[in-house]
């Protein structure tokens, strides 16, 4: 590794930074973030950085405007202690789901956050699983999306493979239209068969299962998506599978907000397990839920930003 290269973590997920740091064989620069009494953010950088090639990891999730200020006073701390280059690594970047406008007085907030990250002095950024492929446009600066795919797989065969094969009658199930993409690729990996929920969504926050597009009836289904937050529609789509045959049901999210009583919904559920990774850290509610299931990503990370401090190629990290 680069003497060069120096890896500083934020408070929002500190435990894949160190994980990273780890993989890396690198150690978390020192830094100090203090509040003032109305709650001011102020950061320090401990170290000396000039001329480095800096990643700051930092996930803008719960309390999210925190982590968001945080990650942008850091970054602008950084800047004016002269880097050389500032990585901006966000695991999950919140305000994605605000990608376009939604009705006609409504903000295009994944925009806005980007226009923040880019003026703060990001040089480019690294994340996983963008709720929207589409905001990579709203970056001017150079940006890397991984994709968790590649970590399911390989858990989805040790859970599942017997013999060097996996069972008959797999499938792969998008919980709406929207993902069926993502769907489509793991099923792909897999070898497996492809089902769609077709769902209405009411209101923010609750859905109702619709249509079921595929054969089910006597499958193992696994459902995929790219966010879990109140768990509404798993849950629901769940009940819905398994309503209509489905031999078994287990999801798969990369990041895990897991809002209000969503673990205690999914504990309640008719999945089998629910596996997400740690773009996220986990609330002690959602420890305490038997069917939630954590795999780290902090290797995937680490090889991406090795790549990209050596100026290697990331993109079959993309697949």
């Amino acid at each position: 590794m680069p003497n060069s290269m120096k890896l500083i973590a934020g408070n929002s997920n500190r435990p894949l930074a160190e994980a990273m740091a780890r993989h890396l064989g690198v150690k978390l620069a020192e830094t100090s973030v203090r509040r003032f009494a109305d709650r001011e953010i102020f950061v320090e950088i401990l170290e000396n950085v000039r001329g480095e090639d800096v990643f700051v990891v930092q996930p803008t999730c719960l309390p999210a405007n925190d982590s968001l200020m945080e990650l942008l006073i850091t970054i602008d701390a950084i800047r004016r202690s002269s880097a050389r280059r500032i990585t901006a690594v966000i695991p999950y970047y919140g305000y994605a789901r605000q990608d376009r406008k939604t009705s006609p007085r409504s903000p295009i907030t994944a925009k806005l956050v980007a226009n923040l990250i880019t003026n703060a002095g990001a040089n480019r950024v690294l994340t996983i699983d963008l709720h929207a492929g589409q905001i990579q446009g709203f970056f001017d600066i150079p940006l890397d999306n991984l994709y968790a795919a590649p970590v399911f797989v390989n858990d989805i065969k040790d859970r599942l493979m017997v013999h060097g094969k996996l069972p008959d009658g797999l499938t792969v199930v998008s919980p709406d239209v929207g993902g069926v993409r993502r769907a489509r690729s793991l099923a792909k990996r897999l070898g497996a068969d492809l089902a769609i929920i077709d769902k209405r969504r009411e209101r923010a926050g609750e859905s109702e299962v619709m249509n079921i597009i595929g054969d089910i009836a006597g499958r193992i289904c696994i459902m995929l998506d790219d966010i879990v937050d109140s768990a509404g529609t798993l849950c629901k789509a769940a009940e819905a599978l398994m309503n209509n045959g489905a031999k078994s049901v287990s999801a798969y999210c990369t990041h895990g907000v897991f809002s209000a009583n969503a673990a205690e919904r999914v504990e309640n559920s008719k999945l089998e397990h629910l596996t997400v990774t740690d773009t996220i850290p986990a609330s002690d509610e959602v420890k305490k839920c038997k069917k939630i299931r954590y795999l780290s990503v902090a290797p995937l990370l680490a090889e991406a930003v090795e790549r990209i401090s050596q100026e290697r190629s990331v993109s079959s990290l993309f697949t």
